[in-house]
């Protein structure tokens, strides 16, 4: 293996025909970005964005590719998921001179359209913000946003979509494959054949994000076979999520102590997937009455937007959730108790309202968005809950509240703790290590030259590493940032 500036510098290159370099999302959870390179063909896969405190972020999600790779020079971007850490900077991959295509999925095309043009707006907005402060405190203020609405347009119209087992050519002796990953609404694994000029052929499957069986609307993870070589996703390698029925009952449970409180129920959730995943259980426990009649709100345009996508996606669909749209022709996203808020006006009223109320708002892990405003106007309460649903990376405001702290800052000013802060881990959306395990056993092991662990943090790795190992794998190397790994 070699570092990045020094593979360029010696040029040895010229003797590494098919190599993969991790350029995000090594030793690390968000940021997704890997690099394929075939003789002089750059391929890579995904284009995330860094997510965590704001400076850190901002200062890695500007370096892209690093200081040695141009975006100009890569040929083509495969796009697993639309996640914000799986295509938050493909606009500005754009932007800073990529022309490829992109190849996606139909459903992964019509998700990453919202989430890049609402990073877009949320970012105006900040420098907007930003620029008023520092003009109040009469401070020099030069920051601007990573890309804006054009760049998002313009990004767009590179996206080739892709349908799922269909195999296609997206450079000189380098095919991709989609395979279902389970994880959300248009996600895949990515299959991709490499073959260099001097007849070296490599089977490479980058997981993406692995999902998990049983998982309300979407279809089970599909089996990733006929691999040489496998980029895992490893973000719960030292965890294990609760079951599903256990969850239902956990939510029922949580939503039911904080109505006899007659509290506000905050839960922090990404647009995308787990708000749609959330509804769909809410309605449930609704329609068993199994919870009490109370006014549910969604609290996120991008949520209200990105449930319509949701709804125009039948082909994602499992059974359970295909049949509810086509034979009964019933809409697992509308119910009688559940409201979307629509206007600004609408979302402050909610911090005035009286409980009990369940609040469901973006941004996930707390650091942006309308969340951060329910939060202020209600970790105060002691008859308030706010619950976790999903991961939460170092240094945000989730991981915080998720680990205990009893005082959090909240744009510049600090609040008490009081509300109950309660979690549900088994809404994550990707796999844990005992899931990983099993969906493995449908891959053949003996073919299997090397597995390399992404997307974790360095404690869930070496975890997951070792229950690799014990499971019979062998080869499993935790990718390090910008060293480059030689495949033949």
């Amino acid at each position: 293996m070699y570092r990045i500036a020094d593979f360029f510098a010696t040029g040895y290159s010229e003797g590494m025909s098919i190599s993969i370099c991790s350029l995000g999302a090594a030793e690390e959870v968000t940021g997704s970005k890997h690099l394929l390179e075939v003789d002089s063909t750059r391929i890579l896969i995904d284009c995330g964005a860094f997510q965590g405190k704001r400076a850190k972020a901002d200062n890695k999600n500007r370096a892209l590719l690093g200081d040695d790779i141009e975006a100009s020079s890569i040929d083509a971007l495969v796009l697993t998921h639309a996640h914000y850490d799986h295509c938050g900077l493909v606009p500005y991959l754009a932007k800073k001179g990529f022309t490829g295509n992109i190849y996606a999925t139909s459903a992964t095309r019509d998700l990453a359209n919202l989430i890049m043009s609402d990073s877009a707006h949320i970012q105006a907005r900040d420098a907007d913000y930003l620029s008023r402060q520092a003009e109040k405190r009469h401070e020099k203020f030069d920051w601007k946003p990573l890309y804006d609405d054009f760049d998002v347009i313009r990004a767009m119209d590179q996206f080739v979509t892709v349908s799922y087992h269909r195999p296609i050519s997206i450079a000189d002796g380098i095919q991709v494959e989609f395979l279902d990953a389970g994880h959300i609404l248009g996600s895949t694994f990515a299959r991709i054949t490499a073959k260099d000029k001097a007849g070296n052929v490599a089977i490479l499957g980058f997981s993406g994000d692995l999902g998990r069986k049983g998982k309300p609307i979407i279809k089970d993870p599909e089996c990733l076979d006929k691999i040489d070589f496998l980029i895992l996703d490893s973000t719960y390698g030292n965890r294990l999520h609760e079951s599903t029925m256990d969850a239902l009952r956990h939510l029922e449970d949580v939503v039911n102590r904080t109505a006899e409180r007659r509290g506000k129920l905050i839960i922090p959730a990404f647009a995308v997937e787990r708000t749609q995943e959330l509804i769909f259980c809410l309605h449930l426990l609704h329609d068993q009455g199994r919870i009490p009649d109370i006014p549910i709100w969604v609290d996120s345009p991008m949520a209200l937007n990105a449930t319509s996508i949701f709804a125009i996606h039948p082909e994602c669909y499992d059974k359970e959730t295909y049949d509810l749209f086509t034979t009964h022709a019933k809409n697992p996203f509308g119910f009688s108790a559940l409201n979307f808020s629509r206007s600004v006006e609408d979302s402050k009223a909610l911090n005035q309202a009286k409980g009990p109320l369940i609040i469901i708002s973006a941004d996930g892990m707390c650091e942006f968005g309308r969340i951060q405003h329910h939060l202020m106007h209600g970790l105060g309460d002691s008859a308030n809950t706010v619950l976790i649903v999903g991961y939460m990376a170092e240094g945000t405001l989730g991981r915080r509240l998720r680990d205990g702290a009893k005082e959090v800052r909240i744009q510049s000013d600090w609040f008490q703790v009081r509300a109950n802060i309660e979690e549900i881990d088994a809404f994550s959306a990707h796999a844990d290590w005992k899931e990983t395990v099993e969906w493995l056993d449908c891959i053949e092991k003996e073919r299997l030259k090397g597995t390399f662990l992404v997307h974790g943090e360095p404690e869930a790795l070496m975890a997951m590493q070792g229950h690799l190992q014990d499971a019979g794998l062998k080869d499993i190397e935790i990718a390090k940032m910008g060293v480059i790994y030689k495949i033949s």
